[in-house]
């Protein structure tokens, strides 16, 4: 026991060191604590191996957690109308970048389901990474950023589907019982979602409490029960920990979100950890030539998002340019995917280490690229002749959602 939470303690501590260092120079902690799990893992310069259990308990929290403070963003009005909104934008996002991690899987020989998780891990951008990237270069009044932002809403949207799917697929069910996993996720998907809609203020009443202490207690475990149920049901904990979050609205969503968040930020800094634990460092090597034109492909593809939806909005070349650069980014949900498949025991070798990869190169160069959006759009303006700003580069006039939708960064 005493060694186990020596390891503990040892890993806490250097998470937060980590931690500071990252807030000191204003840049993500997560591709960071993917190379501590690197260092504490198989194959890492310091193995730990006595306190994996509670790290892989943690890091199911962690995810669990994740979601449910992404769920308290939006309400399920909110959910039915950007389905509406910004459909034809987001299924275009889909389609251009889910498709270069589908490809490259066929071409590696990895076989249909490792396909479509692949697909999953380089079709998300990090709304954790993209939203502080908006706040830091002061896009957040731009016109372009609720095209921006709508998009992240649909790609969370569609997790909420897609990781049923792939848990389904993982678990290795035939046609038959595939189709039956999938009614039964859709079954419970929308019970919860009526539930939302309709009596979430039984919901609220239910969870409601003046004392911190108690309020804490009582959504964490409902969190838990739900998510742990979801999984029974093979919706995925994931999906059900982001459901409990959209029935939950206004004044206690808010003092929710403010309990959890440190629980969060804990959680999820172990997961992040446990994922690089499980990846070999020595596997990377092979896999950089596929992850780096993975990244290559993915930062085309995204800013060709951005430029269509920002174009479609009647943003100027300068906007379309920043919106491409703010989805370029990756780093929780990709982690997440991969490590369902990992977890599932079912996955392809090198799919961890590519994934891990593939988020620390995105996750570092997409705020750079971001920094370079105005410079160049500024170039562009001027060959073409534009020397004056649109007007199309003013502020937006809506609201904009806040940046507490993101993951620990």
């Amino acid at each position: 026991m005493a060694v186990k939470l020596i390891e503990l303690g040892a890993i806490v501590l250097v998470l937060g060191l980590i931690g500071a260092l990252a807030v000191r120079f204003s840049v993500s902690a997560i591709p960071l604590y993917l190379l501590a799990g690197l260092a504490f893992g198989t194959g890492g310069i310091l193995p730990l191996t006595t306190s994996e259990e509670f790290i892989e308990l943690g890091a199911e929290v962690g995810v669990i957690l994740l979601l449910f403070t992404l769920g308290l963003e939006y309400t399920a009005d909110e959910l039915v109308g950007t389905l509406r909104t910004s459909a034809p934008v987001g299924l275009l996002d889909l389609v251009l970048n889910a498709a270069p991690g589908v490809i490259i899987a066929l071409l590696l020989g990895w076989g249909p389901v490792m396909a479509v998780v692949l697909g999953g891990v380089t079709y998300v951008t990090s709304s954790g990474i993209t939203a502080k990237v908006l706040g830091d270069l002061g896009w957040l009044g731009n016109r372009e950023t609720p095209a921006v932002l709508s998009i992240l809403v649909f790609e969370d949207l569609t997790m909420a589907v897609y990781l049923p799917i792939v848990t389904a697929l993982l678990a290795g069910a035939g046609l038959v019982k595939g189709a039956v996993s999938l009614a039964v996720a859709a079954i419970t998907i929308t019970v919860i979602l009526y539930v939302a809609l309709r009596h979430g203020h039984k919901v609220e009443r239910f969870i409601a409490s003046p004392s911190d202490e108690v309020l804490l207690l009582k959504v964490f475990g409902l969190t838990l029960l739900v998510a742990g149920l979801a999984q029974a049901l093979q919706v995925s904990a994931a999906v059900g920990a982001f459901l409990v979050g959209i029935a939950l609205s206004g004044p206690l969503a808010h003092q929710a979100r403010q309990l959890l968040t440190p629980l969060r930020d804990l959680f999820a800094a172990v997961f992040f950890v446990f994922f690089g634990l499980h990846t070999d460092p020595t596997q990377l090597p092979p896999v950089l030539g596929a992850a780096a034109l993975l990244a290559v492909l993915g930062v085309l593809t995204k800013a060709a998002t951005g430029w269509f939806a920002a174009k479609r909005a009647g943003v100027s070349i300068k906007g379309r340019l920043r919106a491409g650069a703010a989805l370029v980014p990756r780093d929780e949900f990709n982690i997440v995917i991969a490590g369902l498949a990992a977890t599932a025991g079912s996955a392809h070798p090198q799919l961890g280490p590519l994934a891990a990869a593939y988020v620390l190169i995105l996750a570092v160069a997409g705020p750079l690229l971001a920094r370079t959006a105005e410079p160049l759009g500024r170039w562009l303006t001027k060959r073409a002749g534009g020397g004056t700003p649109g007007p199309s580069d003013g502020s937006a006039t809506g609201a904009v959602r806040e940046e507490s939708q993101s993951a620990p960064v």
